[in-house]
């Protein structure tokens, strides 16, 4: 949800600028910054989320717990009943 204020703030930093009369690369660069500046004061909670989102994917990455999900499974189960000596 973050990636998705982030943008939404840029398309709406993007009208404002056009309305006010930008029309050039200016236009894009203006929008850009004032998107940063205004995500980096007002989205801190989101911004806190998604990181530690990140990091917990990360490190389950590292881990290897996120590689045995519900269909490896399976799968693994019907290889070993069709050949069970290659385990």
């Amino acid at each position: 949800m973050y990636t998705v204020w982030r943008i939404l703030l840029f398309v709406a930093a993007l009208g404002a600028g056009y309305l006010l009369g930008l029309r050039s690369w200016l236009l894009v660069l203006v929008a850009a910054v004032v998107a940063f500046a205004v995500s980096y004061l007002a989205f801190s909670r989101p911004r806190d989320a998604a990181a530690r989102w990140l990091a917990e994917k990360e490190q389950r990455r590292k881990d290897g717990s996120d590689k045995h999900d519900a269909d490896s499974d399976y799968e693994d189960s019907v290889v070993d009943r069709e050949n069970p000596t290659a385990g």
